[in-house]
Protein backbone atom coordinates (compact mmCIF):
# COMPACT_ATOMS: atom_id res chain seq x y z
CA UNK A 1 0.00 0.00 0.00
CA UNK A 2 1.24 3.46 -0.93
CA UNK A 3 1.03 6.16 1.77
CA UNK A 4 0.92 9.92 1.09
CA UNK A 5 3.47 12.08 2.80
CA UNK A 6 2.39 14.59 5.45
CA UNK A 7 3.10 17.43 2.97
CA UNK A 8 0.92 15.80 0.33
CA UNK A 9 -1.92 15.36 2.81
CA UNK A 10 -1.73 19.00 3.79
CA UNK A 11 -1.73 20.03 0.11
CA UNK A 12 -4.77 17.85 -0.65
CA UNK A 13 -6.65 19.29 2.31
CA UNK A 14 -5.85 22.81 1.17
CA UNK A 15 -7.18 22.10 -2.34
CA UNK A 16 -10.32 20.55 -0.84
CA UNK A 17 -10.91 23.60 1.33
CA UNK A 18 -10.37 25.82 -1.68
CA UNK A 19 -13.09 24.04 -3.69
CA UNK A 20 -15.38 24.15 -0.66
CA UNK A 21 -14.97 27.89 -0.25
CA UNK A 22 -15.62 28.42 -3.98
CA UNK A 23 -18.81 26.41 -3.73
CA UNK A 24 -19.97 28.30 -0.65
CA UNK A 25 -19.22 31.60 -2.39
CA UNK A 26 -22.06 30.96 -4.87
CA UNK A 27 -25.10 32.75 -3.47
CA UNK A 28 -28.61 31.55 -4.38
CA UNK A 29 -31.49 34.02 -4.50
CA UNK A 30 -35.13 33.00 -4.82
CA UNK A 31 -37.37 35.06 -7.10
CA UNK A 32 -41.17 34.91 -6.82
CA UNK A 33 -42.89 36.06 -9.99
CA UNK A 34 -46.11 35.92 -11.99
CA UNK A 35 -46.65 33.56 -14.92
CA UNK A 36 -47.11 36.07 -17.72
CA UNK A 37 -45.24 36.41 -21.00
CA UNK A 38 -42.82 39.18 -20.05
CA UNK A 39 -41.81 37.40 -16.85
CA UNK A 40 -41.31 34.06 -18.64
CA UNK A 41 -39.04 35.85 -21.10
CA UNK A 42 -37.07 37.32 -18.19
CA UNK A 43 -36.45 33.82 -16.85
CA UNK A 44 -35.17 32.68 -20.26
CA UNK A 45 -32.80 35.63 -20.53
CA UNK A 46 -31.59 35.38 -16.92
CA UNK A 47 -28.75 33.10 -18.05
CA UNK A 48 -27.09 36.32 -19.26
CA UNK A 49 -27.20 37.64 -15.69
CA UNK A 50 -25.77 34.43 -14.22
CA UNK A 51 -22.96 34.41 -16.78
CA UNK A 52 -22.04 37.98 -15.83
CA UNK A 53 -22.41 37.17 -12.11
CA UNK A 54 -21.05 33.61 -11.63
CA UNK A 55 -21.24 34.03 -7.85
CA UNK A 56 -25.07 34.32 -7.99
CA UNK A 57 -27.49 31.50 -8.78
CA UNK A 58 -31.17 32.22 -9.49
CA UNK A 59 -34.02 30.06 -8.24
CA UNK A 60 -37.46 30.78 -9.74
CA UNK A 61 -40.89 30.37 -8.16
CA UNK A 62 -43.46 31.14 -10.87
CA UNK A 63 -47.10 31.43 -9.79
CA UNK A 64 -50.54 32.42 -11.04
CA UNK A 65 -51.34 36.02 -10.08
CA UNK A 66 -53.77 35.27 -7.24
CA UNK A 67 -51.48 32.65 -5.68
CA UNK A 68 -48.48 34.96 -6.04
CA UNK A 69 -50.23 37.76 -4.16
CA UNK A 70 -51.22 35.39 -1.36
CA UNK A 71 -47.76 33.84 -1.02
CA UNK A 72 -45.68 37.02 -1.08
CA UNK A 73 -48.09 38.83 1.26
CA UNK A 74 -47.86 36.00 3.79
CA UNK A 75 -44.08 35.80 3.45
CA UNK A 76 -43.46 39.50 3.92
CA UNK A 77 -45.96 39.93 6.78
CA UNK A 78 -44.41 36.99 8.66
CA UNK A 79 -40.86 38.12 7.78
CA UNK A 80 -40.14 34.53 6.71
CA UNK A 81 -37.48 35.41 4.17
CA UNK A 82 -38.51 32.67 1.73
CA UNK A 83 -38.09 35.06 -1.21
CA UNK A 84 -35.23 37.42 -1.94
CA UNK A 85 -36.97 39.15 -4.84
CA UNK A 86 -40.74 39.38 -5.26
CA UNK A 87 -42.98 40.64 -8.03
CA UNK A 88 -45.49 43.15 -6.67
CA UNK A 89 -47.42 46.16 -7.95
CA UNK A 90 -48.33 49.73 -7.13
CA UNK A 91 -50.91 48.62 -4.58
CA UNK A 92 -48.48 46.76 -2.32
CA UNK A 93 -45.35 48.90 -2.72
CA UNK A 94 -46.34 52.08 -0.83
CA UNK A 95 -48.02 50.07 1.95
CA UNK A 96 -45.10 47.73 2.50
CA UNK A 97 -42.47 50.41 1.95
CA UNK A 98 -44.02 52.64 4.60
CA UNK A 99 -44.09 49.74 7.07
CA UNK A 100 -40.41 49.00 6.56
CA UNK A 101 -41.10 45.62 4.94
CA UNK A 102 -39.12 46.43 1.79
CA UNK A 103 -35.56 47.50 1.22
CA UNK A 104 -35.00 50.73 -0.65
CA UNK A 105 -33.89 50.16 -4.24
CA UNK A 106 -30.38 51.61 -4.48
CA UNK A 107 -29.16 52.61 -7.93
CA UNK A 108 -26.09 54.20 -9.47
CA UNK A 109 -25.66 56.56 -12.41
CA UNK A 110 -25.53 53.78 -15.00
CA UNK A 111 -29.03 52.63 -14.00
CA UNK A 112 -30.44 56.12 -14.74
CA UNK A 113 -33.34 56.19 -12.28
CA UNK A 114 -34.39 59.56 -13.71
CA UNK A 115 -35.24 57.75 -16.96
CA UNK A 116 -38.16 55.97 -15.23
CA UNK A 117 -41.48 57.51 -16.23
CA UNK A 118 -42.47 60.05 -13.52
CA UNK A 119 -45.95 58.61 -12.83
CA UNK A 120 -44.55 55.09 -12.45
CA UNK A 121 -41.64 56.17 -10.26
CA UNK A 122 -43.92 58.16 -7.98
CA UNK A 123 -46.33 55.24 -7.61
CA UNK A 124 -43.49 52.97 -6.45
CA UNK A 125 -41.96 55.45 -4.01
CA UNK A 126 -42.48 56.49 -0.40
CA UNK A 127 -41.14 59.88 0.71
CA UNK A 128 -39.15 60.11 -2.50
CA UNK A 129 -37.43 56.73 -2.03
CA UNK A 130 -37.93 53.92 -4.57
CA UNK A 131 -39.08 50.65 -2.97
CA UNK A 132 -39.74 48.60 -6.13
CA UNK A 133 -38.24 48.84 -9.61
CA UNK A 134 -40.74 48.69 -12.51
CA UNK A 135 -40.42 45.77 -14.93
CA UNK A 136 -43.30 46.88 -17.11
CA UNK A 137 -46.05 49.45 -16.65
CA UNK A 138 -49.48 50.21 -18.03
CA UNK A 139 -52.37 52.62 -17.98
CA UNK A 140 -55.76 52.31 -19.66
CA UNK A 141 -57.03 53.80 -22.92
CA UNK A 142 -59.59 53.47 -25.70
CA UNK A 143 -59.03 50.94 -28.48
CA UNK A 144 -61.57 51.15 -31.27
CA UNK A 145 -62.40 50.04 -34.80
CA UNK A 146 -61.64 53.09 -36.91
CA UNK A 147 -63.22 51.48 -39.99
CA UNK A 148 -66.56 51.01 -38.24
CA UNK A 149 -66.47 54.48 -36.71
CA UNK A 150 -65.82 56.08 -40.10
CA UNK A 151 -68.53 53.96 -41.75
CA UNK A 152 -71.02 55.17 -39.13
CA UNK A 153 -70.08 58.78 -39.88
CA UNK A 154 -68.70 59.28 -36.38
CA UNK A 155 -65.35 60.37 -34.89
CA UNK A 156 -63.57 59.77 -31.60
CA UNK A 157 -61.46 62.63 -30.30
CA UNK A 158 -58.33 62.01 -28.28
CA UNK A 159 -60.08 62.54 -24.91
CA UNK A 160 -63.82 62.14 -25.61
CA UNK A 161 -66.66 62.46 -23.15
CA UNK A 162 -68.51 59.44 -21.87
CA UNK A 163 -71.65 60.80 -23.49
CA UNK A 164 -69.94 60.78 -26.88
CA UNK A 165 -68.62 57.25 -26.35
CA UNK A 166 -72.18 56.14 -25.62
CA UNK A 167 -73.38 57.73 -28.88
CA UNK A 168 -70.62 56.07 -30.90
CA UNK A 169 -71.28 52.70 -29.23
CA UNK A 170 -74.98 53.02 -30.19
CA UNK A 171 -74.02 53.71 -33.81
CA UNK A 172 -71.64 50.73 -33.97
CA UNK A 173 -73.90 48.23 -32.21
CA UNK A 174 -74.91 45.61 -34.80
CA UNK A 175 -75.45 42.39 -32.86
CA UNK A 176 -77.06 40.68 -35.88
CA UNK A 177 -73.77 41.22 -37.69
CA UNK A 178 -71.78 39.95 -34.71
CA UNK A 179 -70.49 43.39 -33.67
CA UNK A 180 -71.19 44.88 -30.23
CA UNK A 181 -70.89 48.62 -29.69
CA UNK A 182 -68.66 48.46 -26.62
CA UNK A 183 -66.91 45.83 -24.50
CA UNK A 184 -66.01 46.55 -20.86
CA UNK A 185 -65.00 44.49 -17.85
CA UNK A 186 -67.87 43.05 -15.85
CA UNK A 187 -66.31 40.18 -13.90
CA UNK A 188 -66.14 40.98 -10.19
CA UNK A 189 -62.83 41.65 -8.47
CA UNK A 190 -60.82 44.60 -7.16
CA UNK A 191 -58.44 44.13 -10.10
CA UNK A 192 -61.16 43.17 -12.57
CA UNK A 193 -64.38 45.18 -12.87
CA UNK A 194 -63.38 47.59 -10.11
CA UNK A 195 -60.13 48.59 -11.85
CA UNK A 196 -62.25 49.86 -14.72
CA UNK A 197 -65.26 51.15 -12.78
CA UNK A 198 -63.06 53.05 -10.33
CA UNK A 199 -61.46 55.07 -13.12
CA UNK A 200 -64.84 55.68 -14.71
CA UNK A 201 -66.25 56.84 -11.35
CA UNK A 202 -63.21 59.10 -10.84
CA UNK A 203 -64.05 60.88 -14.08
CA UNK A 204 -67.61 61.40 -12.85
CA UNK A 205 -66.19 63.16 -9.78
CA UNK A 206 -66.36 60.22 -7.35
CA UNK A 207 -63.87 59.03 -4.72
CA UNK A 208 -63.64 55.92 -2.54
CA UNK A 209 -63.23 57.82 0.75
CA UNK A 210 -63.54 61.38 2.00
CA UNK A 211 -60.72 63.05 3.91
CA UNK A 212 -61.85 61.40 7.15
CA UNK A 213 -61.76 57.92 5.52
CA UNK A 214 -65.56 57.62 5.39
CA UNK A 215 -66.69 55.50 2.37
CA UNK A 216 -68.40 57.58 -0.33
CA UNK A 217 -70.08 54.88 -2.43
CA UNK A 218 -73.62 56.29 -2.09
CA UNK A 219 -72.78 59.74 -3.45
CA UNK A 220 -74.51 61.05 -6.61
CA UNK A 221 -71.20 60.76 -8.51
CA UNK A 222 -70.92 57.02 -7.83
CA UNK A 223 -74.60 56.44 -8.57
CA UNK A 224 -74.37 58.36 -11.86
CA UNK A 225 -71.19 56.57 -12.96
CA UNK A 226 -72.37 53.05 -12.17
CA UNK A 227 -75.83 53.66 -13.67
CA UNK A 228 -74.16 54.92 -16.85
CA UNK A 229 -71.87 51.86 -16.92
CA UNK A 230 -74.73 49.39 -16.43
CA UNK A 231 -76.92 51.03 -19.08
CA UNK A 232 -74.02 51.15 -21.54
CA UNK A 233 -73.30 47.43 -21.31
CA UNK A 234 -76.96 46.38 -21.20
CA UNK A 235 -77.78 48.38 -24.32
CA UNK A 236 -74.61 48.12 -26.39
CA UNK A 237 -72.42 45.41 -24.85
CA UNK A 238 -72.06 41.69 -25.62
CA UNK A 239 -74.19 39.12 -23.80
CA UNK A 240 -72.61 37.71 -20.66
CA UNK A 241 -70.63 40.86 -19.87
CA UNK A 242 -70.75 40.02 -16.15
CA UNK A 243 -68.30 37.18 -16.86
CA UNK A 244 -65.90 39.18 -19.01
CA UNK A 245 -62.53 40.54 -17.94
CA UNK A 246 -59.34 41.30 -19.87
CA UNK A 247 -58.72 37.94 -21.54
CA UNK A 248 -62.33 37.34 -22.55
CA UNK A 249 -62.68 40.79 -24.12
CA UNK A 250 -59.29 40.53 -25.84
CA UNK A 251 -60.54 37.39 -27.59
CA UNK A 252 -63.78 39.15 -28.63
CA UNK A 253 -61.95 42.20 -29.93
CA UNK A 254 -59.40 40.19 -31.90
CA UNK A 255 -62.27 38.33 -33.56
CA UNK A 256 -63.73 41.67 -34.69
CA UNK A 257 -66.71 41.57 -32.32
CA UNK A 258 -66.12 44.80 -30.36
CA UNK A 259 -66.47 48.30 -31.76
CA UNK A 260 -64.90 49.97 -28.70
CA UNK A 261 -62.83 48.53 -25.87
CA UNK A 262 -61.45 50.53 -22.91
CA UNK A 263 -58.81 48.61 -20.97
CA UNK A 264 -55.11 48.17 -20.21
CA UNK A 265 -52.66 49.77 -22.62
CA UNK A 266 -50.76 46.49 -22.75
CA UNK A 267 -53.63 45.12 -24.88
CA UNK A 268 -52.61 47.48 -27.70
CA UNK A 269 -49.68 45.28 -28.71
CA UNK A 270 -52.02 42.29 -29.04
CA UNK A 271 -54.91 43.94 -30.92
CA UNK A 272 -52.47 45.52 -33.40
CA UNK A 273 -50.56 42.28 -34.03
CA UNK A 274 -51.74 40.60 -37.27
CA UNK A 275 -50.63 37.23 -35.90
CA UNK A 276 -53.21 37.54 -33.13
CA UNK A 277 -55.87 39.97 -34.34
CA UNK A 278 -58.16 39.76 -37.37
CA UNK A 279 -58.62 43.54 -37.19
CA UNK A 280 -55.01 44.54 -36.54
CA UNK A 281 -54.92 47.11 -39.35
CA UNK A 282 -58.28 48.61 -38.38
CA UNK A 283 -57.52 49.65 -34.79
CA UNK A 284 -57.01 53.20 -33.50
CA UNK A 285 -56.30 54.51 -30.01
CA UNK A 286 -57.45 57.43 -27.84
CA UNK A 287 -57.27 58.54 -24.22
CA UNK A 288 -59.84 57.28 -21.73
CA UNK A 289 -63.19 59.15 -21.65
CA UNK A 290 -64.12 61.82 -19.14
CA UNK A 291 -67.36 63.06 -17.63
CA UNK A 292 -66.66 66.07 -15.37
CA UNK A 293 -62.88 65.66 -14.87
CA UNK A 294 -59.87 63.89 -16.31
CA UNK A 295 -58.43 63.25 -12.83
CA UNK A 296 -58.14 59.50 -12.33
CA UNK A 297 -59.79 58.79 -15.70
CA UNK A 298 -57.23 56.11 -16.57
CA UNK A 299 -55.50 53.77 -14.20
CA UNK A 300 -51.83 53.22 -13.46
CA UNK A 301 -50.11 49.92 -12.72
CA UNK A 302 -46.62 48.44 -12.88
CA UNK A 303 -45.49 44.91 -12.24
CA UNK A 304 -42.30 45.55 -10.32
CA UNK A 305 -39.45 43.79 -8.54
CA UNK A 306 -38.96 44.43 -4.82
CA UNK A 307 -36.58 43.17 -2.15
CA UNK A 308 -38.16 42.12 1.18
CA UNK A 309 -36.47 43.44 4.31
CA UNK A 310 -36.11 39.86 5.63
CA UNK A 311 -33.83 38.71 2.83
CA UNK A 312 -30.42 37.35 3.77
CA UNK A 313 -29.07 38.08 0.29
CA UNK A 314 -29.78 41.78 -0.13
CA UNK A 315 -26.72 42.66 -2.21
CA UNK A 316 -27.24 39.83 -4.71
CA UNK A 317 -30.95 40.60 -4.91
CA UNK A 318 -30.14 44.25 -5.58
CA UNK A 319 -27.86 43.28 -8.45
CA UNK A 320 -30.57 41.18 -10.06
CA UNK A 321 -33.35 43.77 -9.65
CA UNK A 322 -31.29 46.54 -11.21
CA UNK A 323 -30.25 44.24 -14.09
CA UNK A 324 -33.80 43.11 -14.91
CA UNK A 325 -35.23 46.63 -14.87
CA UNK A 326 -32.37 48.40 -16.65
CA UNK A 327 -32.07 49.96 -20.09
CA UNK A 328 -29.55 47.23 -20.92
CA UNK A 329 -32.17 44.55 -20.26
CA UNK A 330 -34.66 46.25 -22.60
CA UNK A 331 -31.95 46.33 -25.26
CA UNK A 332 -31.26 42.63 -24.64
CA UNK A 333 -34.91 41.77 -25.29
CA UNK A 334 -34.88 43.91 -28.43
CA UNK A 335 -31.72 42.19 -29.68
CA UNK A 336 -33.07 38.69 -29.06
CA UNK A 337 -36.83 39.07 -29.61
CA UNK A 338 -37.33 42.34 -31.48
CA UNK A 339 -38.49 45.77 -30.33
CA UNK A 340 -42.13 44.74 -30.50
CA UNK A 341 -41.53 42.36 -27.60
CA UNK A 342 -39.81 44.67 -25.12
CA UNK A 343 -41.47 45.40 -21.76
CA UNK A 344 -43.07 48.84 -22.07
CA UNK A 345 -44.41 51.50 -19.75
CA UNK A 346 -41.30 52.05 -17.64
CA UNK A 347 -38.65 54.24 -19.29
CA UNK A 348 -38.62 57.48 -21.25
CA UNK A 349 -35.74 56.22 -23.40
CA UNK A 350 -37.87 53.37 -24.74
CA UNK A 351 -40.35 55.85 -26.16
CA UNK A 352 -37.53 57.88 -27.70
CA UNK A 353 -36.12 54.90 -29.56
CA UNK A 354 -37.00 55.03 -33.29
CA UNK A 355 -36.93 51.24 -33.60
CA UNK A 356 -39.51 50.87 -30.84
CA UNK A 357 -41.69 53.64 -32.29
CA UNK A 358 -41.60 51.88 -35.64
CA UNK A 359 -42.63 48.54 -34.10
CA UNK A 360 -45.33 49.95 -31.74
CA UNK A 361 -48.06 51.98 -33.48
CA UNK A 362 -49.67 52.54 -30.08
CA UNK A 363 -46.56 53.98 -28.40
CA UNK A 364 -47.55 57.64 -28.26
CA UNK A 365 -51.06 56.91 -26.97
CA UNK A 366 -49.70 54.52 -24.33
CA UNK A 367 -47.10 56.99 -23.10
CA UNK A 368 -49.62 59.83 -22.93
CA UNK A 369 -51.99 57.69 -20.87
CA UNK A 370 -49.28 56.64 -18.40
CA UNK A 371 -47.97 60.17 -17.98
CA UNK A 372 -51.44 61.58 -17.36
CA UNK A 373 -52.10 59.29 -14.38
CA UNK A 374 -51.18 60.66 -10.96
CA UNK A 375 -51.66 58.31 -7.95
CA UNK A 376 -51.29 61.24 -5.54
CA UNK A 377 -53.86 63.51 -7.22
CA UNK A 378 -56.50 61.10 -8.46
CA UNK A 379 -59.92 62.53 -7.61
CA UNK A 380 -61.84 65.75 -8.20
CA UNK A 381 -62.49 66.24 -4.49
CA UNK A 382 -59.60 65.74 -2.02
CA UNK A 383 -58.96 62.16 -0.96
CA UNK A 384 -56.58 60.73 1.67
CA UNK A 385 -55.27 57.76 -0.31
CA UNK A 386 -52.62 57.02 -2.92
CA UNK A 387 -53.66 55.05 -6.01
CA UNK A 388 -55.81 55.65 -9.08
CA UNK A 389 -57.96 52.51 -9.46
CA UNK A 390 -57.42 51.46 -5.84
CA UNK A 391 -56.70 52.93 -2.43
CA UNK A 392 -53.29 51.84 -1.19
CA UNK A 393 -54.44 50.69 2.25
CA UNK A 394 -54.47 47.07 3.49
CA UNK A 395 -58.28 47.06 3.83
CA UNK A 396 -58.89 47.88 0.17
CA UNK A 397 -58.59 44.32 -1.14
CA UNK A 398 -61.59 43.21 0.92
CA UNK A 399 -63.53 46.41 0.20
CA UNK A 400 -62.79 46.27 -3.52
CA UNK A 401 -63.76 42.59 -3.76
CA UNK A 402 -67.08 43.15 -1.96
CA UNK A 403 -67.92 46.21 -4.06
CA UNK A 404 -67.05 44.35 -7.26
CA UNK A 405 -69.46 41.56 -6.37
CA UNK A 406 -72.25 44.03 -5.62
CA UNK A 407 -71.78 45.87 -8.91
CA UNK A 408 -71.68 42.65 -10.91
CA UNK A 409 -75.08 41.97 -9.34
CA UNK A 410 -76.28 45.36 -10.59
CA UNK A 411 -75.04 44.50 -14.08
CA UNK A 412 -76.92 41.20 -14.14
CA UNK A 413 -80.06 42.90 -12.81
CA UNK A 414 -80.26 40.89 -9.60
CA UNK A 415 -80.10 44.13 -7.61
CA UNK A 416 -80.55 47.82 -8.40
CA UNK A 417 -77.55 50.12 -8.76
CA UNK A 418 -78.67 52.10 -5.70
CA UNK A 419 -79.08 48.99 -3.57
CA UNK A 420 -75.73 47.57 -4.72
CA UNK A 421 -73.91 50.77 -3.79
CA UNK A 422 -75.70 51.01 -0.44
CA UNK A 423 -74.68 47.46 0.44
CA UNK A 424 -71.11 48.08 -0.68
CA UNK A 425 -70.94 51.25 1.42
CA UNK A 426 -72.21 49.45 4.53
CA UNK A 427 -69.58 46.73 4.01
CA UNK A 428 -66.81 49.29 3.50
CA UNK A 429 -67.91 51.29 6.54
CA UNK A 430 -67.82 48.18 8.71
CA UNK A 431 -64.32 47.33 7.48
CA UNK A 432 -62.98 50.83 8.12
CA UNK A 433 -64.53 50.99 11.61
CA UNK A 434 -63.06 47.61 12.56
CA UNK A 435 -59.64 48.79 11.38
CA UNK A 436 -59.86 51.90 13.55
CA UNK A 437 -59.92 54.58 10.87
CA UNK A 438 -62.73 56.34 12.78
Amino acid sequence: MKFLSRAALVSAATISLGFSSLASAVEEITIATVNNGHMIEMQKLSSHFEKANPDIKLKWVTLEEGVLRQNVTQDIANKSGLYDVMTIGMYETPIWGKRGWLKEIKTDGSYDVDDILPAVRKGLSVDGKLYAAPFYGESSMIMYRKDLVEKAGMTIEDRPTWGHIRDVAAALHKPKDGVYGICLRGKSGWGDNMAFISTMANSFGARWFDEKWKPQLTTPAWTHAVSFYVDLLKNYGPPGSSSNSFNEILALFNEGKCGIWIDATIAASFVSDPKQSKVADKVAFAQSPVAVTDKGANWLWAWSLAIPAATKHAEAAQKFVTWATSKDYIQLVADTQGWGSVPTGTRTSTYENPEFLKAAVFASAELKAINSANPEDNTLEPSPYIGVQFAAIPEFQAIGMATGQMLTGALTGSVSVEKALQSANVSADRQMRQSGYY
